[in-house]
């Protein structure tokens, strides 16, 4: 056998053998009244907008997609949500304190204002999260009048 067809069949066995390793993506137990929506007010087209352009990440309400069955792609989508999560979780949203939940609002607008959020990474394969500038003036308004309300 040539070398050349010995490594295709090494990498084939691999990508093979990776795929038993699953990822766990079981969302979270959370009380509904500490999540943001249920805390602060927001028009239907705010909450359109967080629940299509963050809640998948920034929540413990993802909907894994198909490929999230495919390693070692799940591998880095779960690292990716683990670390949302572990940044600003709206799902804990009544866990926060004052000082935390300031801070994280203007994380929020900061973040849309720069165009860093959401990742291009998601709205490459998440269509609907893709910002437009009315949406975007929209969502950092409201997470302005917000902050200034807490």
């Amino acid at each position: 056998m040539k070398l050349k067809t010995k490594i295709i069949a090494g990498l084939v066995f691999a990508i093979i053998i990776i795929q038993f390793f699953r990822i766990d993506k079981t969302n979270p137990n959370t009380d509904p009244s500490n999540d943001l929506l249920a805390m602060h007010e927001a028009s239907i087209e705010v909450s359109e907008i967080l629940k299509n352009a963050c809640y998948d990440c920034h929540s413990n309400k993802t909907e894994y997609p198909w490929y999230s069955n495919v390693a070692p792609v799940s591998w880095w989508l779960k690292d990716h949500v683990d670390h949302a999560r572990g940044h600003l979780n709206f799902s804990d949203w009544g866990t926060y304190d004052l000082k935390k939940k300031k801070h994280k609002l203007e994380e929020v607008y900061e973040e849309v204002e720069e165009g860093e959020m959401p990742l291009d990474s998601y709205t490459w394969v998440h269509e609907e999260a893709e910002l437009t500038a009315e949406q975007r003036e929209l969502l950092i308004a409201w997470a302005k009048k917000t902050r200034s309300e807490l």
